[in-house]
């Protein structure tokens, strides 16, 4: 996702929507909201897409486009597709977190 502004726009657009769900006050938090309706916040969705698209490239189930265009690279080159998604969702999850 990109950095900056759009995070913190798409966050209050989802935290008003769970509110509007919810009808709950405009300054009633949140979290307890999204967490009802077992919804990510902004930056765990986008690293929770990024896997699953990680693993449908693998996998060859994503759509071909993405799929001719994915290569591994020696860092994740390991000897079971398990340690694939360990290391990109390890990856994926440390840089949405920072």
């Amino acid at each position: 996702m990109m950095a900056g502004a759009p995070d913190v726009l798409l966050q209050s657009v989802l935290n008003a929507a769970a509110r509007l769900v919810f009808s709950a006050r405009k300054f009633d938090h949140a979290t307890p909201l999204l967490c009802d309706l077992h919804w990510l916040k902004v930056p765990e969705r986008v690293g929770f897409r990024l896997c699953v698209l990680t693993y449908r490239c693998l996998t060859g189930t994503a759509p071909h486009y993405l799929v001719e265009r994915s290569t591994t690279t020696a860092a994740a080159a390991a000897t079971t597709m398990e340690t694939e998604l360990n290391t990109v969702q390890s990856y994926i999850i440390y840089n949405t977190t920072r």
